[in-house]
């Protein structure tokens, strides 16, 4: 077989096993030792273990389950909801202001573990039940704190970001900083919906109760509070005072941010090594000031970063002998050969990749996807003239629709697991306007990649 055909094979058999449900490690291991007793020599399959552990072999990989245990240690104590409440003082006067403290809290706790399905997580066990106790549509409340946990894939310490760097060998730490500003800029753009979707509710409810009691103010002042306010939250209140006394609270978060990245862009570390000093900064902050050193505590905390860094770890070993595969069955440099020779403008040909990437994420999660398609069509895109840096961080932007649209959607599988009573569809329709935002704003950010490129420019120039 010639290696398209064998390409076409190969893809084909990977998504019925993908589509199938099979866990997504066993399907890319599946398909790549299939093809291995089938096209390759015994010699090959007899190296097996040794082909896994090259791929792994790699220190930078060590930053995952360590930046893992900075999130999983913070969201299972009370760490995470002092930072919620805490925001929240601050939000609470905005229209939406509970909505717009979740996305502020997603970001921050984004930056802390650089996970999306984390983040949703740990801000979603808390601030869902909030915003629906406070009179938030449930569909809405699910779909901002899915949409919001996105931004762990854009903030540093990024495992996206770490994968990508690793394949296309490029600088993780002008990664990390290329990743800051499109995400500040898109938590930004995410609270403004926040803000503006809370204030025409509580208009359209306010003209409503009028309707219903009349024309004076004294009339909807006794139709009760508007919509996104609970009887027991309508008058809510914090003085100055309660909110200059939640600062303390946000210290120690503040103070991990600003060790790792100290660490990390001052030069004293690598993104390795980083990740082992903000570990230990977060244990010892969870010991110190929320007194987790009991058992039961330390042992959810391990046990937890050990079964989802297990999962990641997984992907990552079968995603290595996957593409280890197609580069020996001539695959990947065929399918690299004719991206490069395509006749198309390099606008249109960015524009297929992404949408390659959005239809790859209907069944993969990011951290396959990247370390599967990145070899075949980063030299495609070098040879078009797009810087690398730019086009990681673009790529995890586009990635991020994936985490919150079916099949796959991880996202909205953590919301419904947090609050199974919300269904998929009145989820997905509250997801759409999040979407929307985001393809515009990736539109945005390849009209004008000095978003992206403008910090690491600035830090790493010479």
């Amino acid at each position: 077989m010639s290696p398209g055909e064998l390409g076409i094979l190969f893809v084909a058999v990977s998504l019925v096993l993908l589509l199938s449900g099979m866990p997504v490690a066993f399907a890319l291991g599946g398909v790549s030792v299939g093809f291995m007793l089938g096209f390759m020599p015994a010699a090959n399959l007899g190296q097996l273990a040794e082909t896994l552990y090259e791929g792994m072999d790699n220190f930078t990989l060590l930053a995952i389950p360590l930046f893992m245990l900075m999130g999983i240690a913070i969201g299972r104590t009370r760490a995470a909801a002092d930072l919620y409440e805490s925001i929240y003082r601050w939000t609470y006067k905005l229209p939406g202001g509970l909505g717009v403290a979740n996305v502020i809290g997603c970001a921050i706790f984004a930056s802390m573990c650089g996970s999306s399905t984390a983040t949703s997580a740990a801000i979603g066990a808390m601030g869902i039940p909030e915003m629906r106790k406070r009179g938030y549509p449930q569909g809405f409340a699910g779909a901002l704190i899915a949409c919001g946990g996105t931004l762990g894939i854009l903030f540093p310490p990024s495992v996206t970001l770490i994968l990508y760097g690793i394949v296309a060998e490029q600088s993780i730490g002008q990664l990390f900083l290329a990743g800051v500003a499109p995400g500040v800029l898109l938590a930004t753009l995410f609270a403004l919906w926040v803000i503006v979707s809370s204030f025409r509710r509580e208009r359209d409810s306010r003209r409503l109760r009028l309707a219903r009691g009349g024309s004076s103010v004294g009339a909807a002042i006794a139709a009760g509070p508007a919509e996104g306010k609970s009887e027991a939250t309508a008058f809510e209140y914090f003085t100055w005072h309660d909110r200059l006394e939640s600062l303390p609270r946000l210290l120690p978060f503040f103070s991990i941010i600003f060790i790792v990245m100290i660490a990390l862009y001052g030069g004293f570390a690598t993104p390795s090594e980083v990740s082992g000093v903000g570990a230990f900064a977060t244990l010892v902050m969870v010991v110190i000031v929320y007194r987790c050193y009991h058992w039961r505590e330390v042992r959810s905390i391990v046990l937890g970063t050990s079964e989802y860094a297990s999962m990641i770890m997984m992907i990552i070993a079968m995603a290595f002998l996957f593409s280890y595969v197609m580069s020996y069955l001539y695959i990947t440099q065929s399918t690299t050969q004719w991206l490069v020779g395509l006749k198309i403008p390099d606008w249109e040909f960015l524009f297929w990749i992404d949408v390659l990437i959005i239809v790859m994420g209907f069944f993969l999660p990011p951290v396959a996807i990247v370390l599967m398609i990145t070899p075949i069509i980063l030299p495609g895109l070098l040879a078009r003239g797009f810087d690398p840096i730019w086009f990681g961080v673009n790529m995890s932007l586009v990635m991020e629709t994936g985490l919150i649209h079916p099949p796959v959607g991880l996202n909205l599988f953590v919301i419904q697991g947090i609050a199974p009573d919300i269904g998929l569809k009145e989820l997905m329709l509250a997801v759409l306007p999040f979407l929307l935002i985001i393809i515009v704003f990736v539109v945005a950010f390849s009209v004008f990649p000095e978003i992206a490129l403008f910090l690491p420019s600035l830090v790493f120039r010479h």
